[in-house]
């Protein structure tokens, strides 16, 4: 009987399905609209459509002829978290804090959003000042108890903020990383007076100093617990409904799985759910393909997330800020822009026009599909220019209205006074610039120079943009994956299960601290060890790797090394400091010799190796690639000088060798690839397709 691992993305436009056949590696895509008033409601049809179509019943497929008996595995990838702290759909949530604290969670970093901006708006404070309450109680940086907790008071402010109403209660002394004894109990006197809402505390979130951005992910995970537990709740059920009888995961932001369970209790560790798996499958595709220095572009239907991965390796940041909210969540350095195939074109109060952030998102999606909006999309522009399809999405399962796309790209034309095919490019050069600007931030603004990458195009959208994109940064090289449109739900499939521990002990880089760092260290390994064994990891699946934070004596920022394997030594801190001053001038372009370097956080990154998809190569099919050849049809291009006629090439027909020369369209189910004049485009024997810029 065939065992199939299923990888689902969830975004806001579609959702998208992979499926693995574990023995013979047959890989298998699906895509649906997404559902945003349930999103689970999508997964589930999605899911059951994507497997009877390679389980047909009565084939083996369990009780009643439900296909998901012969799922071994269920990896799911969500914007749930992300779109509720978007939305501000939050559950009412209250904050028990350390006495003379409760202002800080406005008070912040006094920054402005935008130096520049004296009108720009802090983000909206998620727990009313009526519902932050303080309780006396102090520890020192040093673990000493100066103000015992008072109890009595703790219990007065559960009760207060039961009476209040709140869902979700957050917990966040001062100094509780170094000795969270006040929280735990604290937590205790909550969970007797309040025993139906949702409790973080911070000890438990975020073990690390900075007091204001420890509260602001402590109060975020608070936030959102209900809304995942609600959403979790919901999918569940609908997946054992289908017969699917394994423990499903869901992605976190650093690029691994864990189980329901833990994201349902520590929802802030997946807001960045969803691209980070994309992120993950490009690493497996670059380095199979032989290019392991990559620039990932994801370009889905309502954001554009990209990510710089140098020798294979994306960086993972331990703290992020999203949508205006501090996070001290281990996560892949993913940038995001609102730009996407949904993102909407105007013409501001200036007459210039714009695109984004606002989208059409999935309902009601793009003037062309037909359901209410009149307001043009990057899909319309393409939709009228028609490098996308002018008739069909999905393989024809979706239809489009060009004539309702152009009727709108006409309106916007006359406001601008131009054509309307000048429009529609003038739409897709905007989202190009965003998108270029974007890159930039992750490539020139850190030392990296774009033209020594090669861009990785995925996402539904992003073949469709990447050559322009790709000249307008000088990258001379595309690589686009066999499904760039469920890229993320394959990477899923290519991930492992992972969790990050962290402490923080504020040391000098000397060789007398080996000792305390070896001892910090070890309490961290305990805590891998432990979840290890609620994972089920064997002793031969685990792999650790541990990093310290560090900086600059009076610096306010810090930088993640590597440690070495082996015991702690004289020689790690050595190596520790030799590797501090090479990041610093990489990223800096200078070190600062003679001054005092300092030890901040230590990290413990496990990881359980489990069974994964497999890319497989298939043997070359000569360079004519005539028999992909779907027909032809007009396309506008500047770079030819407007519309020209050009083939149309079936990707699933395409073989490995073929070679493309542009202007060519390649069309497959879940994307679109545009190949411009002066292009060559070559599939490998991994069935990407590798785009040479002259």
């Amino acid at each position: 009987m065939a065992r199939w691992r299923v990888g689902v993305d969830s975004g806001g436009t579609f959702t998208d399905i992979c499926l693995f056949e574990e023995d013979e590696g047959r890989v298998e895509v699906w895509k649906v609209s997404s559902t945003p008033d349930d999103p689970s409601r999508g997964i589930a049809a999605g899911v059951e459509e994507g497997l009877r179509r390679v389980v047909p019943n009565g084939s083996g497929s369990g009780a009643n002829g439900r296909p998901a008996a012969e799922v071994s595995y269920f990896g799911h990838g969500t914007t749930v978290a992300t779109n509720a702290l978007i939305q501000h759909r939050g559950v009412p949530t209250g904050l028990v804090t350390t006495e003379g604290f409760r202002d800080l969670l406005e008070i912040g970093r006094q920054k402005r959003p935008d130096l520049y901006d004296l009108f720009a708006d802090k983000p909206p404070t998620l727990v009313s000042r009526d519902l932050r309450m303080e309780v006396p109680e102090r520890v020192r940086h040093t673990g000493e108890v100066e103000t015992p907790l008072d109890e009595d008071a703790a219990r007065r402010a559960a009760r207060h903020l039961k009476q209040a109403g709140v869902k979700s209660v957050a917990i966040c002394f001062l100094y509780c990383f170094v000795r969270p004894d006040h929280e735990r109990r604290a937590r205790e006197i909550l969970a007797e007076e309040h025993p139906e809402a949702f409790i973080s505390a911070s000890h438990e979130i975020a073990p690390e100093f900075r007091e204001f951005e420890r509260l602001s992910t402590v109060v975020v995970n608070a936030y959102l617990g209900p809304v995942m537990r609600n959403y979790i709740s919901r999918l569940a059920p609908r997946l054992q409904a289908l017969g699917m009888t394994v423990a499903p995961h869901l992605t976190q932001s650093n690029g691994g799985v864990i189980g329901f369970e833990a994201a349902s209790v520590k929802p802030v560790r997946a807001v960045l759910s969803g691209p980070s798996t994309g992120v993950v499958g490009a690493q497996v595709v670059g380095r199979a393909a032989g290019f392991p220095d990559l620039i990932t572009f994801d370009m889905g239907g309502t954001s554009t997330d990209v990510a710089l991965l140098k020798a294979g390796e994306a960086r993972l940041a331990s703290e992020a800020t999203v949508h205006g909210y501090p996070l001290k969540a281990p996560s892949l350095d993913i940038h995001t822009v609102g730009a996407g195939g949904g993102s909407i074109a105007y013409v501001d109060s200036g007459g210039l026009l714009k695109v984004g952030p606002r989208s059409a998102g999935a309902d009601p999606g793009p003037v062309c599909y037909d359901r209410g909006n009149q307001e043009p999309t990057v899909t319309d522009a393409n939709v009228v220019l028609q490098t996308l399809n002018p008739t069909h999405l999905l393989g024809g399962r979706m239809a489009v209205r060009q004539d309702l796309a152009r009727t709108a790209i006409d309106r916007l034309a006359k406001t601008l006074g131009l054509g309307p095919m000048e429009t529609a490019q003038g739409i897709v050069s905007v989202v190009t610039a965003n998108m270029a600007r974007a890159i930039r931030v992750i490539s020139v603004q850190r030392g990296h120079d774009p033209r020594d990458y090669t861009l990785m195009a995925f996402g539904g959208a992003g073949p469709l943009h990447a050559a322009r994109l790709a000249r307008e940064l000088e990258i001379k090289r595309i690589l686009v994956p066999r499904a760039p449109g469920i890229l993320c739900a394959m990477g899923l499939l290519l991930t492992d299960l992972r969790a990050d521990f962290a402490a923080t002990r504020l040391l000098p880089c000397e060789h007398s601290v080996a000792p305390t760092v070896e001892a910090a260290f070890a309490d961290l390994a305990k805590q891998a060890d432990r979840w290890f064994a609620e994972e089920h990891i064997a002793l031969d699946q685990r792999r650790v790797v541990r990093t310290a934070d560090m900086r600059y004596e009076g610096q306010n920022y810090e930088l993640g090394v590597r440690l070495p394997d082996g015991p702690i030594t004289a020689a790690t801190i050595d190596a520790l400091a030799a590797g501090f001053a090479e990041i610093h001038k990489r990223l800096y372009g200078f070190t600062a010799d003679g001054e005092p370097v300092q030890l901040v956080t230590f990290r413990v990154e496990a990881t359980g190796l489990v069974r994964k998809a497999t890319l497989r190569r298939h043997e070359p099919g000569g360079a004519d690639a005539q028999a992909a050849v779907a027909g032809r049809r007009e396309v506008w291009l500047p770079e030819a000088a407007g519309r020209v006629p050009v083939p149309v090439y079936e990707r699933d027909r395409l073989a490995a060798g073929n070679v493309i020369h542009g202007p060519a369209i390649v069309e497959q189910m879940d994307a679109t690839t545009v190949v411009l004049p002066g292009m060559t485009a070559r599939v490998d024997p991994y069935l990407n397709l590798v785009l040479d810029l002259s």
